[in-house]
């Protein structure tokens, strides 16, 4: 089993979209829950409990992916050995992300859109309210770590 987690400022945007939609493109393509197991985090504690963002929840429910269980949590410290990859979407998730766990000892760590060749970030729709550049930015992540994942 491969273990990914997402991780971005409030679990309520950037990461659980990635965490749905790799869910959703890896069923589509025949992976099983035995085959990966994916969850999504916060760096802070604003959200702690919150559910999904409801734009992110209406593109994502738009595409048929019911993310409604969906509560944010925070990284903790611990957790850090038991995921394979640490999905981030920008530089300063990755910075959080060394706060909590320490230095990324294991190369567990990288930015979504590394993925797709692009070293960019993609931005918070929080503060841009560009949800939909966001979905599209993430969806490809998502389509290109996909590849690269050995069953």
């Amino acid at each position: 089993m491969i273990n990914i987690l997402f991780v971005c400022h409030g679990n309520i945007c950037r990461s659980p979209m990635g965490e749905y939609l790799l869910r959703d493109i890896a069923s589509r393509k025949g992976w099983t829950e035995a085959d990966l197991h994916i969850e999504s985090a916060a760096t802070s504690t604003e959200e702690i409990g919150n559910h999904v963002y409801p734009p992110v929840k209406k593109m994502l429910e738009e595409h048929g992916i019911n993310c409604s269980k969906k509560r944010a949590r925070r990284l903790k410290h611990d957790e850090y050995w038991d995921w394979d990859y640490i999905i981030a979407f920008d530089n300063e998730n990755v910075r959080e992300i060394a706060r909590i766990c320490g230095p990324d000892i294991g190369h567990k760590v990288h930015l979504l859109k590394s993925y797709t060749g692009d070293s960019g970030e993609i931005a918070d729709p929080w503060y841009t309210r560009d949800f939909q550049t966001c979905y599209d930015e993430t969806y490809a992540g998502c389509e290109e770590l996909l590849k690269i994942l050995v069953r």
